[in-house]
């Protein structure tokens, strides 16, 4: 199924209709943004979308939230899409993610084990306008540096420079063949080295951990030997064996049976070598706290271990504002979502339904991750790595939507940048008073956080 409809004129044609768009959105309207009058309180929005979860894991997220604006920004993705709901938009829609926030990019290894810089997460993908992710992009670039203790003018300057690089992305996507564009791929470590110091120092340290980070170096860390078995490590209450039997711990074998079925023939000849041996539930991430999550250790041999993580998807938070997902099962949904905007994807990438009737997708839990430190950055490291992310986002949205004619719209100069960097400040100044209203909720007993150790 798709909800994108292919332009056959050529690029030439597409690029004009593009700049046409500009009579019906100027570019500069893309800076204005503000509060509506009747603007729903954000901790309203935050408790709706916590219906569902478990009440028990639900003061670590307000824990996690309370960390920083940034923190605050990354698990509100809720809030974010509700505020730009109403701003103007073009009417092209991409495969959006949805959560596209600085910490949502980062490196991982593809099946050939190159290891590239791309877009990470996928928990709220679904055809929407390509805007919302630009935008949510560059307010987090702002918020990100401001707690970085970078001035605003730094600050701005590194958000514009994320929307200038999706912007030249874009008009390089658009003279390419549609064959390269889906080739198309960001290569770390070329990345890296093309990096200005001291981020491609910053950055060369993580690719160097990152690669000695296989499932093998993590066995010993996430389990130990019980009874003569192997099982893993309980560390409550972020790793622990439910005594509820929550979703897929409660079945598993059931689970990864049906989860099986949605992998392609030839990815199963390699999962059929594993047998389960241990689940539990495990806590991740900011945003996805509360949610069922669980990581299942599987053996091929006693020094051949595989750790999914199963991870229950609920409907995305662009939703109520894009219309609902084609696809029945939200697991299905995210999985689509990343194979569409992803250069490539792990093999283990897949879905299923739990007895209780609940979506999940599951992939590799370990497999050669890079994920890049915000705390401390410079306005020069910050302005480099933001420009990463910038080509990494217009490379995802190219796959699905329409590159020549995206291009077209934004154009050759800054005008488009200048809007959206603009709106990035005044969205970062919005989530700062809504850290403070998760502050005062949280010291009024509205709701209860629990802070973690570091």
């Amino acid at each position: 199924m798709t909800e994108f409809a292919v332009d056959s004129r050529p690029p030439a044609e597409r690029l004009e209709a593009g700049k046409a768009l500009r009579k019906q959105v100027a570019r500069s309207a893309h800076a204005a943004w503000r509060p509506a009058v009747d603007r729903a309180d954000p901790i309203a929005v935050l408790r709706a979308n916590s219906r569902g979860r478990l009440k028990e894991l639900l003061p670590i997220r307000w824990g996690r939230m309370l960390a920083s604006p940034f923190a605050f920004l990354r698990g509100a993705a809720a809030v974010m899409a509700t505020d730009l709901a109403p701003t103007p938009v073009t009417g092209l829609r991409v495969q959006a993610g949805g959560d596209c926030h600085l910490a949502n990019f980062g490196g991982f290894a593809t099946p050939e084990r190159h290891l590239v810089f791309d877009v990470n997460d996928f928990d709220e993908t679904l055809p929407a306008p390509w805007e919302w992710d630009l935008k949510r992009l560059a307010a987090s670039v702002v918020v990100a540096g401001r707690h970085a203790g970078i001035s605003d003018k730094a600050a701005a300057a590194s958000a514009q420079a994320a929307v200038r690089s999706y912007r030249e992305m874009m008009i390089d996507l658009a003279g390419r063949r549609a064959l390269d564009v889906w080739y198309a791929r960001l290569d770390f470590e070329t990345l890296v080295r093309g990096a200005r110091d001291p981020l491609e120092r910053r950055v060369a340290g993580v690719v160097r951990q990152a690669r000695r980070r296989t499932m093998l170096r993590a066995f010993p860390k996430l389990v130990e030997m019980s009874g003569g078995a192997p099982r893993i490590k309980d560390d409550p209450p972020l790793i622990f064996h439910s005594h509820a039997r929550n979703g897929v711990e409660a079945d598993a074998r059931a689970f990864l049976r049906r989860f099986r079925k949605t992998l392609t023939p030839e990815c199963r000849v390699i999962f059929d070598r594993f047998r389960l041996v241990d689940v539990a539930m495990k806590v991740v991430g900011v945003g996805s706290v509360g949610t069922r999550c669980a990581v299942a250790l599987l053996q091929a041999a006693d020094d051949d271990p595989l750790f999914l993580q199963i991870k229950e998807a609920r409907p995305s938070v662009l939703e109520p504002f894009a219309g609902k997902s084609p696809y029945s099962n939200q697991g299905e949904r995210v999985v689509r979502g990343q194979h569409l905007m992803q250069s490539a994807s792990d093999i283990f990438l897949g879905w299923s339904r739990d007895d209780k009737g609940r979506d999940y997708y599951c992939r590799q839990l370990r497999d050669i991750k890079v994920s890049i430190v915000l705390d401390g950055m410079t306005a020069v490291e910050l302005t480099e790595y933001a420009g990463f992310c910038g080509r990494a986002l217009a490379r995802a949205h190219a796959r699905s939507g329409d590159a020549a004619t995206l291009a077209g719209y934004m154009g050759g100069n800054d005008v488009f940048d200048r809007a959206v960097a603009k709106l990035a400040v005044a969205y970062a100044d919005q989530t700062e008073r809504d850290y403070e209203a998760l502050q005062k909720a949280v010291k009024a007993g509205r709701l209860r956080a629990s802070v973690e150790k570091g």
